[in-house]
């Protein structure tokens, strides 16, 4: 029986690896600054933004473990412009989201380690750590690792927001609100933009899914390979509804606001849980906050260069042997560049990527849905009536949104 338990276990992997990807600056920072802005008024934002890109994220591992080859290999299948398309837009945001994942743990690392308070000396050590675990561990580490982080995470956020909720004797307004005015606008599409993450990573689901089906000590069907998306899925919806009600328990009608430095809001967020379980669990929070914007970072700065070495395979139809090394160096010396010379203007590159993440959404929706509906994909694991309409709803909900957000500016 235990053997067969730690099989199930060990057969988890490329789901909480998206887990992991997307509980970061989605949760840890935009829920929480949802929760804090809107109380509970925005809980249908996220719950809706889950069921919209569910079909297009599960594509991922379903085309990679069903045909034996990446989302990116169906791209190309599809014609050399989409995968062109996706390489210019994956240039175009990657140093950003790297940055901001990078210095969130920077902020973090200072407030639980001390030795200095620059951001950008953390955010180098750290990243050259990341690089390093990748270059010894490779795909393996990631996948041990995750398994640990995601519990421990889960359970120190529920734990945290059951004796928040306790311990908070107000009453709390559970009506739904529709964001106003530009600055409102702007922070919904921000927040449905990385919610749970944005949909290109789809295709570093396809990628991991793929590097697990070369591990030969376990079978990973596309099945299962479902089954461990749907694990890591449901996981990020769960705490992001646990980070909107710590901020709406915590600092709703409060009168504090989250501050845009890495340093201070990493104090403020590590209060919303110290302040609740008591001064003594600050060591234990900080860590798991820390851990958490770590997974992120590492998976992020793995992802990244993976996708476009794939990519750049793909158009030249040459296999090169260290461009993922390149690429990493790349992602790198960018990321640490950007949070040098632009660190003031952080913020306005943020939102700029996360809406560029939020308007691109159709566009991944779309291929992903025609791959996986169409020829190249075995008749077995096309989609079922239910999931069609599903992703039909997805792809117009993302479409209009666009407009709307647009036609709002």
């Amino acid at each position: 029986m235990n053997k067969e338990k730690n099989n199930w276990f060990k057969k988890l992997g490329p789901g909480l690896l998206f887990a992991g990807a997307a509980i970061g600056v989605s949760h840890l920072v935009q829920s929480t600054r949802a929760g804090a802005d809107f109380g509970f008024g925005l809980i249908w934002a996220l719950v809706l933004i889950h069921i919209v890109k569910y079909p297009f994220f599960q594509f991922g591992p379903r085309y990679a473990t069903a045909t034996g080859e990446s989302l990116l290999d169906g791209y190309k299948r599809l014609g050399k412009g989409v995968l062109i398309a996706y390489f210019i837009l994956n240039l175009a945001t990657m140093f950003t989201i790297q940055a901001a994942v990078t210095i969130v743990t920077a902020g973090l690392a200072a407030n639980l380690f001390g030795i200095t308070t620059n951001p950008i000396i953390w955010s180098i050590v750290i990243t050259l750590i990341c690089v390093t675990l990748l270059i010894v561990g490779k795909y393996k580490l990631l996948d041990n690792l995750m398994k640990i982080i995601i519990i421990t995470l889960t359970l120190s956020t529920i734990i945290a927001l059951i004796i928040a909720a306790y311990n908070t004797p107000s009453t709390y307004n559970f009506t739904q609100v529709l964001p106003k005015g530009s600055l409102e606008i702007g922070f919904l599409i921000a927040f449905l933009g990385w919610m749970p993450a944005p949909l290109d990573v789809s295709i570093w689901q396809s990628l991991w899914a793929i590097e697990k089906q070369k591990d030969k000590s376990t079978k990973f069907t596309t099945k299962q390979a479902i089954f461990d998306f749907n694990i890591g899925f449901i996981a990020t919806l769960i705490l992001g509804i646990c980070f909107v009600s710590l901020g709406a328990i915590v600092m709703y009608h409060s009168g504090e606001i989250f501050s845009g430095s890495a340093m201070q809001f990493s104090k403020q967020l590590i209060s919303l849980y110290t302040k609740n379980l008591g001064s003594g669990t600050t060591i234990f929070i900080a860590a798991a906050a820390f851990t958490t914007m770590f997974s992120t970072t590492i998976t992020t700065l793995d992802a990244s260069p993976r996708a476009m070495t794939k990519t750049f395979d793909l158009l030249t139809g040459k296999s090169y042997k260290n461009m993922y090394w390149f690429w990493i160096s790349f992602l790198a010396i960018g990321t640490i560049s950007i949070l040098i010379f632009f660190m003031s203007e952080m913020g306005v590159l943020i939102k700029i990527a996360t809406i560029l993440s939020f308007l691109t959404a159709p566009f991944f929706a779309i291929i992903n849905y025609i791959l996986i509906s169409g020829k190249h994909t075995p008749k077995k694991w096309r989609p079922s009536l239910y999931l069609k309409i599903l992703s039909w709803f997805g792809i117009l909900f993302l479409i209009s949104f666009s407009i709307w957000y647009l036609f709002s500016l």
